[in-house]
C-alpha cells in the first residue's frame, strides 16, 4: 500500500506519486518544470462567471469525495490506480485530500481533488459530465484558495486545459521557493 504519510511527505519535498495504468506501479515525479496557477491571476471565463451566478449549478467541498476520484480515474488512460485511490482515501480521511464538485440538481456533473498541506494545494485531477461543469469546480477552488490565504496551486504538469486556466511552468528552483513559502504559512488550513 502507498503510505499516506509518504505522500504527504514527498508532497513537502517537490515530488507526487502517478500510478503507471501499464504495469500497476506507482512511480514519484519531480519535473525539472512544474506546472502551478498563480492564484492572483488566474483566468475564470465570463462564460463560466455568468453560469456561476445564474445560481443552476452549485459546488460543494468534500460532499463526494469518494465519488470524485473514482470518476476522475474512468478514462481511456489513467494514472489514478486502485492503489492511488485506496491511498488518497485515506488521506481525506486524515483531513488532507479534498474535493471541491459540482452539482446539477442532485446530480454529481463535475469536480476535482487534491491535497492541502499549509498554504499550498496540489490539485490531481478533475472531470466533468456536462461542459463547464470541471471548470466550475475550479473557479469555486480558486475562490476558496484565495479566502483562505493560499499561496500555491500546484498542477504538476501543464497540458492545454490548464494552460487555458492560467498555469505557467516555472523551473524547479523556484518552484521549491514557493512550496516552501507555502508550507511555513502554519496557520493557513483548507478548512
Amino acid at each position: 500500500m502507498l503510505d499516506p504519510s509518504i505522500i504527504l511527505m514527498g508532497y513537502q519535498k517537490g515530488f507526487f506519486p502517478m500510478g503507471d495504468e501499464a504495469d500497476g506501479e506507482v512511480y514519484w515525479h519531480r519535473p525539472e518544470l512544474r506546472a502551478v496557477i498563480p492564484l492572483e491571476a488566474t483566468r475564470v471565463s465570463t462564460s463560466v462567471r455568468k453560469e456561476m451566478a445564474r445560481g443552476l449549478v452549485r459546488t460543494t467541498i468534500n460532499e463526494a469525495f469518494s465519488t470524485v476520484i473514482l470518476r476522475c480515474s474512468q478514462r481511456d488512460q489513467t494514472w489514478i490506480t486502485p492503489e492511488i485511490i485506496e491511498a488518497y482515501e485515506e488521506l481525506h480521511a486524515m483531513g488532507y485530500a479534498h474535493s471541491v464538485e459540482t452539482w446539477l440538481n442532485d446530480e454529481l456533473v463535475g469536480g476535482l481533488y487534491g491535497v492541502a498541506i499549509h498554504a499550498a494545494f496540489f490539485g490531481e485531477s478533475m472531470f466533468s459530465l456536462r461542459s463547464n461543469a470541471s471548470k466550475i469546480a475550479f473557479a469555486a477552488l480558486v475562490d476558496h484558495l484565495r479566502y483562505r490565504h493560499f499561496v500555491l496551486l500546484d498542477t504538476q504538469y501543464i497540458n492545454d486545459f490548464t494552460a487555458s486556466l492560467g498555469a505557467i511552468e516555472i523551473p524547479d528552483a523556484e518552484y521549491i521557493d514557493k512550496l516552501n513559502t507555502a508550507l511555513s504559512m502554519e496557520h493557513v488550513a483548507f478548512l
